[in-house]
């Protein structure tokens, strides 16, 4: 554009502009250089019957009725910057034909691009345009300028010294003065705040480099009117025909909508990164928090319903009655949160009309103002909310409920006071939006806590109870629970009374975690101590435990019909009906403490380490067999003399884990630790824990710790028996002698009746040798051995029988009873219990 064209502009408003002989162009298209329409105004809309959103990106050519011309044709294929004018045919939207006199004028954007900006109108009304080659160049540029003036986005042309030259209508509204006010100055001058300072520097840039630049900036427009906005500006330079640069041009375009559209998408994936990174309640609703302060709120609590805080379903509350809930997490963008009138961890009650109540109610997040009536009532019920709301200027609000898979579990409250601005519904979508996700997490971590809570209170509940009266070891044991989000698993330990004083050591490995561990930990727990309690060796024990899993795992995790297995060689587990999907691992030991011998064997698990009274650590050669659920396989017992003293210890491998994660490097770590002195299995456990498991890890860990008895040679008396029935009175002599040295003297009659049908009962049914046993331990133990591997049964006699009532006597007369084989026979005992003050004189005899 020539400088007496910008000077014929300057001064002319479009009214005059319309009536220099010719009606106006109005509509304005926007076309690029591959023919495709980028702008599109609405004078073009209601011409030709389309609207923006069906035209934009499609291509010119599929407006025209017919043929461009074919000057109009040439024009496009000359060099840059000659415009053209003339008629064309149109096509509306209905179908219909509309013959258009138009004015294109190229333009060249910061890429070197050229653009072609299009101003038409009715034929009708533009037969004052003369078609091209006619035209002279007067008529041309008031096209021009009638084109920019009528442009609704903001243009401006400066000069070399960056000085306003001339400015569309547009442009004045934007910087609230007129063309004149601003023509001659930079804009600098017209407006200090910083965004314009920026493009003012930018300018120069652009005039010293030729390059144009797009700049983003955020700011009220400078007539004040519609608040904060985001502007697109483009700086492009405008060069004359030899390439110099004479000025440059600003565009500006108002993308508030899209920035906030952008910003609020880039807080929802925010917020579906930073919530919910754990599996606690507290820490999840802080973290929604922490994500929406400072971002569009000021200030944010979060509140549970009283009873989800408690870990209860909530109660529908009547009408009328306040909600009670309770603060979990609050955030601002003052320090110390001093807008909050309640701490966490406080309750809190809102009545029906507060913001809070109301969106509950509602079902969806509600928006409220200072000045409106329930707000106001709901600060005055208290001083500390009104307190807060005065002095920092609270003047917008957002409730917003927290509700997951149809529960509602308590709701989020958005405040405002350093934005001016108020929430708008967009506010409100964003915050539903991001609570809707908090909720999901904060009900997942409700669930994760009542599950593990129940599956925590499962497993300690199948532990064995301190306070266990035996004389074969003392014991101290801890169990740690997973520190992560996997869930408490299927580790657990257990101490067994056997028969003959002696004790069962078990510690076993669930593989999995979650309630469906503790579950199947629960009942092979409770099969090991039915089969320990009939006195089988540990090699078989683990063989009969191994089955039970196999068939666990047939009954939890069947096998498609018609599936055909292998059946050659050793069966493995699947090949036996299971799938393997079912796992564990189990140690099992007996300890004996009048022949001071171990008996162990492992399925798959970890060996137990020995420490002797002179500290030295020795790891036994226990074989690890499979793990139960394998199959196929035999387990092997290994058996240990320890003396008097000894420390037994046996762990789960969540121990040796927690170390490094590495087995290897965590038993080394256990053995350095086992040799330093202790003076009790308790004091053993903490000084193990505290090196391998300072905190938590991601497996359960089980530690079992006992420290081996003697029984005292006083406190066992064996006698051998003849197979005569003689004996059996010689033998209800020396069982009341032998009482009588223990101070037993009460438990003669008694135990002499038992003696007596056990003698008897061997005589005439076993085979010698037959040997009777007295054990003084916290009870009074009485074994009759023989060489018969048959056990007997007890009957109930009838009326006239003359036998049958020997063991049903036993059985009334004893605490418990019960026979175990042996590899020479088979033993049966007796156990009757003892005062209290007589079971802890055996015990100090023993220690």
């Amino acid at each position: 554009m020539r400088k007496d064209d910008f000077a014929r502009y300057r001064g002319e408003d479009q009214e005059q502009l319309g009536h220099r002989g010719a009606a106006p162009l109005s509509a304005a298209i926007e076309v690029d250089a591959r023919g495709c329409v980028t702008a599109w105004g609405p004078d073009a809309a209601r011409m030709l019957g389309f609207r923006s959103g069906e035209v934009l990106g499609r291509s010119a050519r599929e407006l025209l009725a017919g043929d461009l011309p074919a000057s109009a044709r040439g024009r496009l294929r000359a060099r840059p910057g000659e415009a053209w004018s003339g008629r064309i045919a149109a096509r509306h939207r209905d179908g219909h034909r509309v013959e258009l006199t138009v004015r294109a004028h190229p333009l060249t954007d910061a890429e070197g691009e050229v653009r072609w900006l299009v101003a038409a109108g009715p034929a009708a009304e533009a037969a004052a345009v003369p078609e091209a080659g006619e035209a002279g160049p007067s008529d041309e540029a008031r096209l021009w300028d009638w084109t920019l003036t009528q442009m609704p986005l903001p243009v401006a042309v400066y000069d070399r010294r960056a000085r306003l030259v001339a400015a569309n209508a547009a442009m004045a509204h934007v910087m609230g003065r007129t063309v004149d006010e601003m023509r001659g100055l930079r804009l600098c001058e017209m407006d200090p705040r910083p965004l314009v300072q920026e493009v003012d520097r930018l300018q120069e840039q652009v005039l010293r480099t030729g390059e144009g630049v797009r700049h983003e900036g955020f700011g009220r427009a400078m007539s004040g009117v519609g608040g904060e906005r985001a502007w697109v500006i483009y700086l492009i330079p405008v060069k004359d025909a030899a390439g110099r640069v004479r000025g440059t041009s600003a565009v500006v375009l108002d993308y508030t909508e899209q920035h906030w559209a952008r910003r609020r998408l880039t807080i929802v994936n925010e917020a579906s990164v930073r919530i919910g990174t754990t599996l606690d309640v507290t820490r999840t609703a802080q973290e929604l928090a922490d994500v929406a302060v400072g971002r569009f709120a000021d200030f944010v609590t979060v509140d549970l319903l009283d009873a989800i805080y408690h870990g209860q379903e909530p109660v529908r509350s009547r009408a009328g009655r306040a909600l009670g809930f309770r603060r979990i997490a609050h955030q601002s963008v003052l320090e110390g949160c001093p807008e909050a009138s309640v701490e966490a961890g406080g309750a809190d009650s809102w009545p029906e009309y507060s913001p809070p109540a109301q969106a509950l109610a509602a079902g969806r997040g509600v928006r409220h103002v200072v000045r409106e009536e329930d707000f106001r009532r709901w600060t005055r019920e208290d001083p500390r909310r009104a307190e807060a709301v005065r002095r920092y200027g609270i003047h917008s609000v957002m409730a917003v409920p927290m509700s997951a898979r149809g529960t509602t579990l308590g709701v989020a409250v958005f405040y405002r006071h350093r934005t001016r601005e108020p929430f708008d519904d967009d506010d409100l979508l964003l915050a539903e939006e991001i609570t809707a996700r908090a909720a999901v997490c904060v009900d997942n971590a409700r669930r994760y806590t009542h599950e593990r809570a129940v599956s925590l209170a499962i497993q300690r509940s199948m532990l064995p109870r301190e306070g266990m009266r035996q004389a074969a070891a003392s014991i101290a044991s801890r169990y740690l629970p997973a520190g992560t989000a996997a869930g408490v698993g299927g580790d657990w330990f257990d101490v067994i009374r056997l028969s003959g004083a002696r004790i069962a050591l078990v510690v076993g490995d669930v593989v999995g975690h979650g309630v469906h561990a503790v579950a199947t930990m629960g009942r092979l727990r409770t099969a090991v101590r039915t089969l320990a309690d009939i006195g089988l060796p540990p090699d078989e024990l683990l063989t009969h435990l191994d089955d039970l899993v196999i068939r666990l795992d047939e009954e939890e995790f069947p096998t498609a019909e018609g599936d055909v297995r292998p059946q050659v060689g050793d069966a493995t587990a699947e090949e036996k009906g299971g799938t393997g999907e079912l796992g564990a691992t189990c140690l099992y030991g007996v300890y004996d403490p009048i022949t001071r011998t171990a008996s162990f064997a492992s399925a798959g698990h970890p060996a137990p380490v020995v420490v002797t009274p002179d500290g030295a650590v020795t790891l036994p050669n226990v074989s690890p067999g499979p793990p139960l659920g394998v199959g196929g396989l035999p387990f092997e017992t290994v058996d240990l003399e320890l003396p008097e003293d000894s420390t037994l210890v046996l762990y789960t491998d969540g121990l040796l884990r927690s170390a490094a994660g590495d087995p290897d490097e965590g038993l080394s770590v256990l053995c350095r630790a086992l040799a330093r002195p202790a003076e009790s299995p308790d004091q053993v456990c903490r000084s193990v824990l505290g090196v391998l498991a300072p905190e938590r890890g991601g497996d359960d860990i089980a530690l079992l710790v006992a420290r081996t008895r003697t029984l005292a040679p006083g406190s066992v008396a064996t006698r051998d028996v003849a197979a005569t029935p003689a004996t059996v009175a010689e033998a209800r002599r020396w069982t009341s002698r032998q009482l009588a040295d223990w101070g037993l003297e009460e438990a003669s009659f008694t135990t002499e009746l038992v003696v007596s049908e056990l003698v008897t009962n061997a005589i005439r049914h076993a085979s010698s040798p037959i040997q009777l046993r007295l054990i003084h331990d916290t009870g009074l133990i009485c074994e009759v051995s023989d060489a018969s591997s048959t056990a007997p049964h007890m009957r109930r006699a009838r009326t006239f029988d003359e036998g049958g009532r020997g063991l049903l006597l036993v059985a009334q007369l004893s605490q418990r009873w019960g026979t175990r084989q042996t590899s020479h026979g088979k033993v049966i005992w007796a156990e009757q219990s003892l005062p209290v003050g007589r079971a802890d004189a055996a015990l100090s005899i023993s220690a």
